[in-house]
């Protein structure tokens, strides 16, 4: 993956597939390093899985942030220091909206819903494919712009919508280890 963006913010989204740490670390590099993810629990209370993560990636020095409203707060914090954020929006979350994922209602995040309308930034869907066991495609789809006018509701539909289109491509990929209607 060469660098191909330095001068933009993005929302990253994507989906916990194989790789997602890696699909991180080659993101980072990608946009010079200015990238911030905001992590569940446990990857920042799980020492042995965060040593472990920091093992096979040392390259991964990004920024985490810790879900929650400390989380809100460091995302202001860092767009104003230009960084572009990651999030994989499929987790099951205690806050959010109902909106369709596969026919259902699920609890959704609406993160990314917040930053398009405040700070108007693009959303940029991205995929990590692992295939022959080592080797792995990295895919990033064109970025996605919303009308000033989109509701939060509709914002968060259309994502739900994108990550449906990822999954269906390549079900074995998606790492579904909580039940996501509940």
């Amino acid at each position: 993956m060469k660098n191909i963006i330095y001068f933009f913010q993005f929302i990253f989204i994507s989906l916990f597939f194989l790789l997602f740490k890696f699909l991180r670390l080659k993101l980072s590099s990608a946009i010079g390093g200015k990238l911030f993810q905001i992590v569940g629990p446990i990857f920042r209370s799980n020492k042995l899985i965060r040593e472990n993560i920091k093992k096979a990636l040392p390259q991964l020095n990004n920024e985490e942030i810790k879900k929650g409203i400390s989380g809100v707060r460091d995302i202001v914090k860092f767009y104003k220091k230009n960084y572009s954020i990651a999030l994989m929006i499929d987790q099951r979350v205690s806050e959010g909206i109902k909106v369709n994922f596969f026919k259902h209602k699920a609890l959704t995040t609406t993160i990314p819903a917040q930053l398009v309308k405040k700070y108007k930034m693009p959303i940029v869907p991205v995929f990590i494919e692992r295939f022959e066991n080592v080797k792995f495609k990295i895919t990033v789809q064109k970025p996605i712009y919303f009308s000033d006018n989109a509701s939060t509701e509709n914002i968060t539909s259309k994502l739900n919508e994108v990550l449906e289109k990822m999954i269906i491509s390549k079900p074995e990929q998606w790492i579904w280890s909580h039940n996501r209607w509940k």
